[in-house]
């Protein structure tokens, strides 16, 4: 299993945005400049991420860009499916999907909610906190 790049840039501009924790709003463009990624990109990651509930934004004269919550209350996990949605190694244990030829003789199927719910809780464990490098 491999992140896509623009889950590896989220957890990237994440943890930018958990060291400005407690402080001042941080705009899009300041955490490109500090995570060294495309202003277009981080921009993009931001609403993504505002949309999933992990960024507040806020317009004019002091706006910018806050965790919406404290950095110790999200998860790699977090991130990771803001991005990519659930975490499922396999389309098949994806709800609703039914495009695998091997389906109605797989016996691997029932097992693979327990692998995904296992992987799910290892990124879990991981908080921005210890991404970003600041004290829990």
């Amino acid at each position: 299993m491999r992140l896509s790049s623009m889950a590896d840039y989220a957890v990237v501009t994440m943890s930018a945005a958990a060291r400005h924790c407690g402080g001042v709003r941080v705009s899009a463009a300041q955490l490109a400049e500090e995570t060294g990624l495309p202003v277009p990109t981080v921009q993009k990651l931001v609403s993504t991420l505002t949309a999933a509930g992990l960024l507040r934004s806020s317009r004019g004269v002091g706006g910018g860009l806050k965790l919406a919550r404290p950095a110790a209350a999200i998860t790699l996990a977090d991130i990771v499916e803001a991005i990519e949605g659930p975490i499922t190694l396999t389309s098949c244990s994806e709800h609703g999907r039914h495009d695998c030829g091997l389906e109605s003789a797989c016996s691997l199927r029932p097992h693979w909610p327990q692998v995904n719910a296992t992987l799910r809780g290892a990124l879990a464990s991981v908080p921005l906190t210890q991404l970003a490098g600041a004290v829990a």
